[in-house]
């Protein structure tokens, strides 16, 4: 089964994130902060990660950097969900390593169908 790991200090939008995927049939780990995300990654190695650029500690992005520059971690996923919609946010994401970057507010049947896409590129 494909696990995605979802990062982000606002319970409601992690539970909500969470809902959704499990919905799509997708298995779900959740952590509030950048810390847990990186730490999470590298023992059960998701395939693909959510993360919030704003969280306490370490910021999506600085996890983003991390997870790349690891071997075990480097091919994940990541999709960067964030309220930050400035030009040089998104570049900041893309920079650091993202997959794709989702605006907050978001629609979250979007942004399922944007990890569906992403896995099914990754497949191939």
């Amino acid at each position: 089964m494909t696990t995605v790991l979802v990062a982000d200090d606002d319970a409601d939008i992690r539970d909500l994130v969470a809902f959704k995927l499990e919905q799509a049939g997708l298995e779900v780990i959740t952590v509030g902060d950048g810390q847990a995300a990186v730490e999470t990654a590298r023992a059960h190695h998701p395939t693909l990660a959510v993360l919030d650029v704003s969280m306490p500690g370490l910021s999506g992005i600085d996890v983003c950097r991390t997870l790349r520059s690891e071997p075990g971690t480097a091919d994940m996923l990541i999709i960067m969900l964030t309220a930050r919609v400035q030009e040089q946010d998104v570049e900041g994401g893309f920079s650091a390593g993202a997959d794709d970057y989702v605006t907050k507010p978001f629609s979250p049947r979007e942004l399922v169908s944007r990890i569906q896409a992403l896995l099914t590129r990754a497949r191939t």
